[in-house]
């Protein structure tokens, strides 16, 4: 029975969503208060009702009620119970009843924080986001329900994904969801100022704060999933260049860009076009990525199999919100935008300015590298591959472009040049070298295989620069907005000083060891001291247990595991981590060769951590900038 109520919320939630994007609609038209007021109740109706839907599939979970094919398809009875609430969101269609349950969040919040302020302009807005609701709540009924029966029940379920057996699958994709559906505000508010012919200037203030926060979710998710693969698939790195991988990284690019659009036209009313389109782009993409993700279409790790009917249908959704957005902003831009504003090319805004084109360019190279592969194949061309070498000859140097432009803007006015101010950060240059300089040193002398390596001493250097340049700021006349610059500046500097080191001098060897044998790496002795058989809850697993030293005292304790999982029949490496300040030591557990004997491969990561510092930074400074723009609005 339970099922059933959680089908008909659904369908509640559903009708709640039309009438949300039809009754104020005609409410405005009328000028009719009562229609307009009904787009608060039926927002709330709306949350209501899929919250109530979501949180039956994940009891039915709980229950391990197989009678549900999705719930059979995903889970376990032998499966932890934590585990089995996070299969809600496991598979495609408790995916995606979440993602329409995060839009239905940020729906709410919208209704609520807007209550008392201008009535016409949030209805109007509340009415979009109804009709992006109605459009995935008509995709879940139909394409992607999570209810459907199945006749006869089987005794037991297939399992979840061992892949997705790790408390990542608990917060990584809420948090990415909620990131990425929280720009669908910003998309809506940019579509009703084009309608009400309303400058963006105006709105500019009220837009940041809701960009903030879904930028800082959205790069908590990212950071999240860049560390699971990192401990999870056992290849030592941190980033693939993976289709599903870039389907984030777009939106967070474009959302940065219109971050930083943003604040030029809150303080110099710049750039109303620059953040118009940012403001439908950063959604637009959260879409695509949507599509990426289940249609498909693409290959990935990532990626969820589904049948090509559910790509078109979102595929078609895309491209509905897309025509809707683009061609109203063709038609009203010329409209509701205020002549231009002059500023100095070498200014604050200049700076920013350079910024934005950089993310443009660097999402525009992502999507050509994700996409082209796809329309090679459609054309009938062949297949090809795209992978880390075409990334990584694009971003490199954008990155170098990025962090000097960072530095520069930093060193810059918003009105009139200060040539001693700008001549002081970039003074800053000389210890960020020198620094730099004994960094990669340390890393040399430790091991005498790595070499040193110009263009990573370069990145380095910059990275240093920036986070010098950041704190080097009047800190007794530092405000809430200005302390998240400084936080997410530092970020940026942080994770690019940790995401140089450990690819240009972190050290890994592959070898083949039994019991009582020793292998060196660097600095460090891995001792392999025993192994053994163990049984967890669904699985068996193979363990070894290294003892590690550093230069003949005892360091560390590390254990990898090979899990065989008989439900599936599949084996996962669970990778053994010692982690620390300045890099993790990680041992990869390979094919056995008999008598515990293994193949392992031996990693030693350099500053591997700071790229997940960095990233909490970056957030922890959105969360600041958000806490800002709210006391601002509060005073005005």
């Amino acid at each position: 029975m339970l099922p059933e109520l959680g089908f008909l919320s659904l369908l509640i939630a559903t009708l709640s969503a039309l009438f949300l994007a039809l009754l104020p609609q005609v409410g405005l038209f009328k000028k009719n208060p009562t229609l307009i007021n009904s787009a608060w109740w039926l927002s709330y109706v709306f949350t209501i009702a899929t919250t109530i839907s979501l949180a039956i599939l994940a009891y039915s979970f709980a229950i391990d009620d197989f009678t549900l094919e999705y719930v059979a398809a995903h889970s376990n009875s032998q499966l932890p119970t934590f585990f089995k609430v996070a299969a809600t969101w496991g598979g495609h269609e408790g995916s995606m009843l979440f993602w329409l349950f995060s839009l239905s969040l940020w729906l709410t919040s919208f209704a609520f924080f807007n209550r008392k302020n201008d009535r016409t302009f949030s209805a109007q807005s509340l009415a979009l986001l109804g009709l992006i609701c109605f459009g995935f709540a008509l995709f879940i009924l139909f394409y992607s329900n999570p209810f459907g029966r199945i006749f006869p029940a089987p005794i037991e379920g297939r399992d979840l994904n061992p892949m997705l057996q790790d408390i990542g699958l608990i917060f990584h994709p809420p948090l990415l969801y909620i990131g990425y559906v929280g720009f669908a505000v910003n998309f809506a508010m940019s579509l009703s100022a084009l309608i009400y012919h309303q400058p963006v200037q105006q709105i500019a203030n009220k837009m940041r704060g809701w960009v903030l926060v879904s930028w800082l979710f959205l790069t908590l998710g990212i950071v999240l999933g860049a560390w699971w693969a990192y401990y999870e698939l056992g290849w030592g790195g941190w980033w693939f260049w993976d289709p599903v991988e870039n389907a984030s990284l777009m939106p967070w690019l474009l959302g940065l860009a219109l971050l930083h659009s943003l604040v030029i036209a809150e303080k110099q009313g710049a750039f109303p076009y620059w953040t118009s389109l940012f403001s439908l782009l950063t959604f637009a993409f959260s879409v695509l990525g949507t599509f990426i993700v289940r249609s498909g279409a693409l290959t990935s790790v990532h990626a969820f199999a589904v049948d090509n009917s559910r790509g078109y249908a979102l595929l078609l959704i895309f491209f509905l919100l897309t025509l809707l957005a683009f061609g109203l902003f063709a038609l009203r831009s010329n409209h509701t935008q205020e002549s231009a504003v002059k500023f100095q090319l070498i200014s604050k805004a200049g700076g920013m300015l350079l910024l934005n084109i950089l993310l443009t360019i660097a999402t525009v190279s992502t999507f050509l590298g994700t996409f082209y592969p796809m329309l090679f194949q459609a054309m009938n061309w062949g297949s090809i591959s795209v992978g880390s070498p075409y990334f990584n000859s694009i971003f490199l140097p954008i990155l170098t472009i990025m962090l000097v432009a960072m530095v520069v803007s930093l060193s810059l006015r918003w009105a009139k040049f200060d040539k001693g101010f700008f001549l002081r950060h970039l003074l800053l240059i000389v210890p960020a070298g020198g620094i730099g300089l004994l960094m990669i040193w340390q890393q040399i002398h430790h091991n005498e295989a790595l070499r040193f390596q110009g263009f990573a001493f370069l990145l380095l250097t910059l990275a240093i620069w920036l986070f010098l340049a950041t704190l080097w700021q009047n800190w007794r006349k530092i405000h809430l907005s200005q302390l998240g610059m400084i936080f997410a500046h530092c970020g940026v500097a942080i994770a690019t000083m940790g995401a140089v080191m450990s690819s240009y001098f972190g050290s890994e060897i592959g070898v083949r060891l039994a019991p009582q044998q020793s292998q060196k790496l660097g600095q460090y002795e891995f001792y392999y001291r025993q192994f053994s058989n163990e049984i967890g809850p669904n699985f068996t697993t193979e363990v070894a247990f290294f003892d590690v030293a550093e230069k003949g005292k005892p360091y560390a304790t590390i254990i990898p595991e090979r899990r065989y999982y008989d439900v599936r029949t599949m084996t996962m490496s669970e990778v053994g981590l010692s982690g620390g300040f300045f890099g993790d030591l990680y041992i990869v557990m390979g094919d056995p060769l008999g008598k515990g004997e293994f193949t392992f491969r031996l990693h030693y990561k350099p500053l591997i951590r700071w790229l997940w510092a960095g990233g909490v930074l970056m957030a922890l400074g959105a969360l600041c900038s958000t806490l800002g723009v709210r006391r601002k609005q509060e005073r005005s």
